[in-house]
């Protein structure tokens, strides 16, 4: 049976992960984080891999706090580049298969039309700059990597965009949304699927890959669509970037082209409103 290490288990993907493993019992799941073992330790990777007979690698550990990582420099990159090198060593080393996650901050936000796997990057902040690094540390080290670089990530677990609009939602009278920053937002839950599908397929093809799920929204869009489903009754206003002041810059416009993965995996992607209701659904039985 073929083994499946999974980093960063604790984190949003990392557990939808973990709710459908059981779908795929041709696999062994082996979910780790930092209490169980230490991604920026390159020896502890390698002996982890070897001892555990490791086929398969699923690289769901990040450094996430984008505004944080302005000043926490050094952690982020030992988590987005270093430890991503890591894993590539490892598998390398180990003859084994990774899956690494990667970003939309890898780009600028300047363009009009949905980012494809072959345009050139230009990371603007530390975090996006640390993932842009790991992308090329993990190629230079192991050449048959897939790597998926995904947007606007949410879950049912951890802190994210959807748990903390609701949160407020249900505070406040009204809100000030940002409406002219454009994404995908993505359930990890989705994302989970699509990384599981590759897995699965008996052909390997390594490579660049985005995924997100499908349409386009702003954060302003994504928080009235939010309420709507959740019963919130907050009054959501519109507001510009300059008017929401961040040390950190973020991508205007980060949609990603999906053309490569569904039609080199067969992967047929849902509408970012379809994951959002699912995703919901699933944060009210925990509520």
């Amino acid at each position: 049976m073929n083994k499946i290490l999974v980093t960063g288990a604790y984190g949003q993907l990392g557990n939808e992960i973990n709710v459908i493993a059981s779908n795929y019992p041709q696999f062994e799941f082996i979910f780790t984080d930092i209490d169980s073992l230490d991604i920026c330790n390159k020896s502890a990777v390698n002996d982890f891999v070897r001892s555990n007979n490791i086929n398969f690698i699923i690289n769901c550990a990040a450094y996430t706090a984008v505004d944080k990582a302005e000043e926490d420099v050094d952690k982020c990159y030992a988590i987005n580049r270093d430890a991503v090198k890591n894993l590539g060593v490892a598998a390398t080393a180990n003859n084994a298969k990774l899956v690494h996650v990667s970003t939309d901050y890898v780009f600028d936000g300047s363009n009009h039309t949905p980012y494809t796997e072959d345009l050139p990057i230009c990371p603007q902040s530390i975090y996006g700059k640390s993932k842009a690094e790991g992308e090329i540390a993990l190629n230079e080290v192991y050449k048959k990597a897939v790597i998926i670089r995904t947007s606007w990530l949410y879950s049912s677990f951890g802190n994210n965009f959807v748990k903390t609009m609701i949160k407020l939602g249900l505070e406040k009278d009204s809100l000030g949304v940002i409406f002219d920053q454009i994404g995908t937002p993505t359930y990890a839950g989705d994302l989970a699927k699509a990384i599981m599908q590759v897995l699965s397929t008996n052909e390997w093809k390594p490579g660049m890959y985005h995924f997100s799920n499908e349409g386009v929204a702003s954060w302003y869009d994504f928080t009235k669509t939010i309420h709507e489903i959740y019963g919130i009754s907050c009054a959501v206003n519109p507001i510009e970037t300059k008017d929401f002041p961040s040390k950190t810059p973020r991508p205007f416009y980060s949609v990603l082209n999906k053309a490569k993965i569904k039609n080199t995996y067969n992967i047929s992607i849902p509408y970012w409103k379809d994951g959002l209701k699912r995703c919901i659904e699933q944060i009210k039985k925990g509520a």
